[in-house]
């Protein structure tokens, strides 16, 4: 399969400068425009769904036809990145990065995500500058990844709105089990799968000199991290939903 013609657009200019103001246009274009009338407190986070959305679904798709157009003979786990792979890393690159400055202008003391979006900065940077191979891998993670960001920013945007929006409590209602459900999934069985996978490939030496082991274990350690922060948010959540429908079966029964 070739790359697809979009991807040569960008051949002649340089995508990550262009992609970062991009994402942050459209950040305060959100922050000041289309949620200016929301509370202090959600207008932020809403802004940062804006951003999620332009990056989650498009990021998926471009990476899943980066990897299925993957010029090497033999594609691999430590190929080295193609134009279009670099493409989407750089785009990955530019998200992160606004998101990262949004968490430390609102939410400097949530450093749980901070972390989480500084090391998955990490990964990408070394992947598209240091090694210039292994993007097979990582982008196969971001697939994973950015698969349930359509669900998810749905989600938080009803979440944020419950108390204002009687919209917003129904599509949180009838959203919140079959996302947890899908979440859980992607994310505690098909991520530790590829992860395993992953690990098994790099540790049977057949990337040696080509990605550094300090690298690719570096990789490894940031995504079982992720995965298992992420397993953890998603049986709380699970735990919280439990609470609310017992509540409301005894509350209907009383």
């Amino acid at each position: 399969m070739e790359e697809p013609f979009f991807f040569f657009i960008f051949e002649s200019m340089p995508p990550l400068p262009l992609f970062l103001s991009l994402f942050i246009l459209v950040y305060l274009t959100a922050y000041f425009v289309l949620f200016r009338s929301w509370n202090p407190v959600a207008r932020p986070e809403a802004s940062s769904c804006a951003i999620s959305i332009l990056h989650g679904t498009p990021a998926t798709v471009l990476a899943a036809l980066a990897l299925l157009s993957d010029p090497s003979p033999s594609p691999s786990l430590a190929s080295p990145n193609s134009p279009a792979q670099s493409l989407v890393l750089d785009y990955s690159i530019a998200y992160f990065t606004t998101d990262l400055l949004h968490y430390l202008a609102f939410s400097p003391t949530d450093l749980l995500f901070i972390l989480h979006h500084a090391a998955t900065l990490f990964v990408f940077l070394t992947c598209r500058f240091g090694a210039r191979h292994g993007a097979r891998a990582v982008l196969s993670l971001l697939v994973l990844a950015e698969v349930t960001s359509a669900c998810q920013n749905a989600w938080t945007l009803a979440r944020l709105r419950r108390a204002d929006s009687g919209v917003a409590r129904k599509v949180l209602d009838v959203l919140s089990w079959p996302f947890y459900a899908f979440y859980s999934v992607v994310r505690g069985v098909a991520g530790p799968l590829f992860v395993v996978e992953m690990g098994r490939f790099y540790a049977s030496g057949k990337a040696e000199g080509l990605i550094p082991a300090w690298m690719w274990v570096s990789w490894i350690l940031v995504v079982v991290t992720a995965i298992f922060v992420s397993v953890l948010w998603i049986a709380n959540l699970w735990v919280e939903l439990y609470r609310e429908r017992k509540g409301k079966l005894e509350h209907k029964v009383e």
